[in-house]
């Protein structure tokens, strides 16, 4: 029975926590040391826990993380205003042969003034469709057109976005990873939004490019869901002073032409134009033909042009002749579809990709929990070795004051503080003076080795 009590009484010696534990000290400074240092070592295993669960993000988080995110940070610098990026959707290397499309890259304005707006059958459940967009000749933007459906008075209204193309990739590249989410905030052009008119439609089509891209040929539609078109009207977009202008002295010069020269009154027929492209032979002049609609057959009123800055309409010919008209916008088309060997191919190469990610992923993560483990292990560390300081700190002052007044007790835990850290001080020197006589050992070596290659 004695040797058990003499054994269980060496192992609680042997340990400075348990004996803490099992003989708890009278000393409040002590119990409070030791109190802060538990209080610290379960914070340190919360974070230490709450690191490991981070490595695959869970959603949780308290409500302080969640203020911290949500709360609205104004962007400095150009870096924080960088456009959103589009996630990339993970391929599987499990694929099954589903025929993709392939693109290929075609004129815009093919043939010239073919170019109409297509509604698709969802558009009025949908309530917003976005068309066809047209790129610029140097394949630095693309506009296209936002189109909008109103149902309390089943009216149809348009905008004309811009979305930037990054210069980074190739040119099909470019168009296909273009997004809505980095057009540009404002529109280029807007229709009218009005309904007091039942079912009426104002749209907006991109016609084509001006050679060197600084202009976009526009054409707006105004009708009646039950009445057709009213009216076609011309408007160019200068991107250079970023504004847009409706070419209506066109539709004026034609109404006279025929009204004065040949007794059409125009203002009371139903007639409309079709604006083709920008001319190859004036690349200033945009061309037109126009069309009564006054039988069964339309009725041909005439080739026309007008230049860009609305200064001149001119009569080119009565006769429907071949114009020749630039096509400088570009747009993709499907052009087939990606054979079966290929996306075979591609299986394979995955599956390889997939199997060297899982061993990457496995051994960071392996990384990143050996990591947390040794934080956490240096943060007790430190944190045993800061409470063994300031008892360490403690005892000394206690001594000091248990011999003498308490003035004179600070004074000597001062005096002997400062021979402590004087003594480290004179170590540290010693040490770097001993640097500096290495460091001046080695520029002595370099000078004699470049002397002697220098005498070589």
């Amino acid at each position: 029975m004695f040797r058990f009590f003499a054994l269980f009484l060496a192992l609680v010696l042997s340990s400075n926590f348990a004996f803490a534990g099992l003989f708890p000290t009278k000393d409040y400074t002590k119990r409070n040391e030791a109190y802060l240092r538990d209080v610290k070592k379960r914070d340190a295993k919360k974070k230490y826990e709450k690191a490991k669960e981070d490595r695959l993000p869970s959603g949780k988080m308290t409500v302080e993380e969640y203020e911290r995110l949500a709360k609205h940070k104004n962007p400095e610098t150009p870096d924080e205003l960088k456009p959103i990026e589009i996630p990339e959707v993970p391929v599987l290397s499990e694929m099954k042969y589903v025929p993709q499309p392939t693109y290929k890259i075609v004129r815009y304005n093919d043939p010239p003034g073919s170019v109409e707006l297509s509604l698709k059958k969802n558009f009025y459940r949908e309530k917003q469709q976005n068309a066809q967009g047209i790129v610029s000749p140097d394949f630095t933007k693309l506009v296209y057109a936002a189109i909008y459906y109103s149902p309390d008075s089943a009216s149809t209204s348009a905008e004309l976005f811009e979305i930037p193309l990054d210069p980074k990739e190739t040119e099909l590249d470019r168009i296909l990873k273009a997004h809505t989410s980095n057009r540009t905030e404002k529109p280029l052009m807007e229709t009218s939004k009005r309904i007091d008119n039942f079912a009426t439609f104002r749209t907006l089509t991109p016609v084509d490019f001006s050679a060197d891209g600084t202009k976009l040929l526009v054409k707006e539609k105004i009708g009646n869901s039950f009445d057709g078109i009213w009216q076609t009207n011309a408007w160019i977009y200068d991107f250079t002073i970023k504004e847009a202008r409706e070419l209506s002295e066109i539709r004026d010069a034609i109404t006279y032409h025929w009204t004065t020269y040949r007794g059409l009154p125009l203002q009371d027929k139903r007639w409309d134009i079709v604006p083709l492209g920008f001319s190859v032979e004036n690349p200033d002049r945009i061309v037109c033909t126009a069309y009564a609609y006054t039988g069964g057959k339309p009725v041909f009123l005439g080739v026309w042009s007008i230049d860009i800055n609305r200064e001149q309409t001119r009569l080119i010919s009565f006769e429907n002749i071949d114009i020749p008209i630039s096509q400088s916008g570009f747009k993709i088309v499907k052009s087939g579809v990606v054979p079966y060997t290929m996306v075979e191919s591609e299986e394979k190469q995955l599956k390889k990709l997939d199997k060297k990610h899982k061993k990457q992923q496995k051994e960071a993560e392996k990384e990143y929990y050996k990591q947390c483990e040794v934080d956490y292990k240096a943060e007790l560390e430190a944190i045993d070795k800061e409470y063994r300081e300031n008892i360490k700190e403690y005892n000394r002052l206690k001594k000091f004051k248990g011999s003498t007044t308490y003035n004179d007790a600070v004074e000597k835990y001062r005096e002997e503080k400062i021979k402590e850290l004087e003594k480290t001080i004179e170590k540290e020197q010693k040490q770097i003076e001993k640097l500096n006589t290495q460091i001046d050992s080695l520029d002595a070596k370099l000078q004699e080795f470049e002397s002697v290659e220098s005498v070589q």
